[in-house]
């Protein structure tokens, strides 16, 4: 779908007396004419009743990494437009205080995981209604030779480096220079089920790299492995140009196991659009087009713009940044001033609503990026919800959602109105009417 040059419609939010209603013949019909779910990847909210099973005792993505921030910055974290809608109350976080209702707007919540595991694949399918009960494989031992050679020889290869549990910034770093001599991919994983491949753009080549990925995931179906992705990079540090990974990721998701609330919102004649790496998420499947997008600023930019052109059905979001550049890298400071980016993006988003909209945030796992280790934390996420036809002063408190599928239900619940979708979750679209 393409994003250039496109029309500009102004916003319209004399549209008030537009109010969201229910039909009166005893049917149930949409409230809105549009959700806008923004997923912040990584943006946990405090550790779940389990976390300790999963080694992630302690972990609170906001709370701690407002802790650290200050600590680092000499500054407290601002977040005034997210302070406004409750984000201060889901977990302590400094510079953040809770809002009592009356002194807000929106509502605020946090949902915990009833999947197994703590990854991608496995929030944004919960999340659209599908729990996660046998969890995907891992292989922190790297994985198993006979396959690896297979792999190589199905795409005759010279061979492969690493394939071990790594970090994708540190990997390339070590070695990035031996595959640019001896052309072997860099295969790693982490503690996620993942077959991830670093590549360089150039010497190796962004379609080789993307040709060995697809070969990949048909290997990883029968491995039950989540996720490949294809991670490219650039630089030379012989030149003195350092190793640096591009936004030319690709990643490839097993299909759900069965549909989600995206396929029965398509069913229902819903229009669905990702933006950012959602369409590779759930493999296509209930997305009916998809804007790829580099990183949090490019996708703020996609999202407003899109906000003033689609003006029916679903706009799903994926801001990667939190995640990829932050949360694994331990960068405090980084992720911080990402949310502080994106905070200061709320009054744009809100300047494009009608009373006929309704905004929810939320995230997929945690990523702390204070805690051990450079993989995610099995934490709460956040959920907050905005509409201009919020009648209840807010900040409206929705309480711990026993389950990511409440938001996708509450999704259907405002696109379609009649929900027999038979998925997991449970609307809280009444609570905040």
């Amino acid at each position: 779908m393409e994003t250039k040059n496109p029309s500009k419609v102004a916003s319209t939010n004399s549209g008030a007396e537009r109010k969201p209603s229910r039909r009166d013949d005893g049917d149930s019909a949409p409230y809105y004419d549009r959700v806008v779910l923004i997923v912040l990847d990584g943006v946990g909210a405090g550790e779940l009743p389990d976390a300790k099973s999963y080694g992630d005792e302690g972990s609170d993505t906001l709370g701690n990494l407002a802790q650290s921030f200050e600590k680092q910055s000499g500054r407290k974290l601002k977040l005034p437009n997210l302070e406004a809608w409750g984000i201060g109350n889901l977990t302590p976080i400094l510079g953040v205080p809770p809002r009592r209702a009356g002194m807000g707007e929106g509502a605020f919540g946090k949902a915990a995981e009833l999947s197994r595991g703590k990854d991608t694949t496995s929030g944004h399918w919960e999340m659209a209604g599908v729990v996660v009960t046998t969890p995907f494989k891992t292989f922190p031992d790297g994985f198993p030779a006979e396959i690896v050679d297979r792999w190589v020889r199905k795409n005759n290869l010279p061979g492969v480096l690493a394939n071990r549990t790594a970090s994708g910034t540190t990997i390339i770093d070590e070695l990035g220079l031996e595959h640019i001599r001896t052309g072997k991919p860099i295969l790693y994983t982490s503690a996620d089920s993942v077959w991830q491949i670093a590549a360089h753009e150039e010497f190796f080549g962004l379609e080789r790299l993307y040709e060995i990925s697809k070969s990949a995931r048909k290997i990883c179906d029968e491995l039950q492995i989540g996720r490949v992705i294809a991670r490219p990079f650039i630089g030379n540090p012989e030149k003195g140009v350092p190793f640096k990974r591009t936004y030319h990721r690709k990643d490839l998701s097993q299909p759900p196991t069965e549909p989600t609330y995206l396929d029965y919102l398509v069913e229902q004649g819903v229009h669905t659009l990702g933006i950012g790496k959602i369409s590779n998420i759930y493999a296509g499947c209930g997305i009916s087009d998809n804007i790829d997008t580099a990183g949090n600023t490019d996708g703020i930019r996609v999202l407003l713009e899109q906000l003033e052109i689609t003006k029916k059905g679903l706009i799903f979001c994926n801001l990667v940044d939190f995640d990829m550049l932050y949360g694994h890298r331990r960068d405090v400071d980084g992720f911080g001033k990402a949310m502080e980016e994106f905070d200061q993006a709320v009054p744009e988003i809100k300047k494009r609503l009608t009373p006929r909209d309704l905004v929810l945030i939320t995230a997929d796992h945690g990523n702390d990026p204070t805690f051990r280790g450079t993989d995610h934390t099995r934490e709460y996420i956040p959920v907050l919800a905005y509409s201009p036809a919020q009648k209840a002063n807010g900040p409206i408190d929705l309480g711990i959602r026993q389950g990511f599928a409440d938001i996708g239900a509450t999704m259907v619940d405002a696109l379609v109105g009649k929900n027999s979708a038979n998925l997991a979750g449970r609307s809280f679209l009444g609570d905040i009417k």
